[in-house]
């Protein structure tokens, strides 16, 4: 085994832990600030359709993405309802649930690194494979993933939006 192989296999526990780290406050008690639930409502939907025309003729991968979007809307709807929400003065506060966020994010994260590895693998060969893009990028595993996140926080952002509708207007403050 080579040096290389050995430092990869040594520094992956440590990066695994710092995606964790760096996600965490992410899942924290924060402000609900309604262009952030507009960014995600719109844009985890308008990535998932790019995607899905980069894959449309890949019937398994565009299957996986819709499989996996559905799958993360189900699981951002059971979230949204043990989501914490509190108001202080004219401010809006909400603690996501973080257990499904946290599984989603680092499984997203999780086939990032398998594709960097899978490509340090195929360099490392003795007669390495010409990669393309359908065999990384638009591999059904990875647009699993990626429908799953988009789904998730795409939905989750939807309905956030329509708590927010749903508050009574809060008085002003003199």
């Amino acid at each position: 085994m080579e040096l290389t192989t050995l430092a990869l296999l040594v520094l992956i526990p440590l990066l695994v832990w710092r995606i964790y780290m760096r996600l965490k406050p992410l899942f924290a008690r924060q402000e609900s600030l309604m262009w952030k639930h507009w960014t995600g409502a719109v844009g985890f939907p308008l990535l998932m359709v790019v995607s899905a025309l980069a894959t449309i003729n890949d019937v398994l991968a565009i299957s996986c993405l819709g499989a996996a979007a559905l799958a993360g809307g189900w699981l951002a709807r059971y979230a949204l309802a043990k989501t914490r929400t509190e108001t202080q003065g004219r401010r809006v506060f909400f603690k996501p649930y973080q257990r499904f966020g946290m599984v989603i994010c680092l499984l997203f994260a999780a086939r990032i690194l398998g594709m960097g590895i899978e490509l340090y693998l195929n360099r490392q060969s003795a007669s390495p494979l010409p990669l393309t893009r359908e065999m990384v990028l638009l591999h059904p595993m990875t647009m699993a993933a990626f429908g799953l996140l988009a789904g998730y926080f795409g939905y989750y952002s939807l309905g956030m939006l329509r708590w927010r509708r749903a508050q009574p207007a809060l008085p002003d403050l003199e």
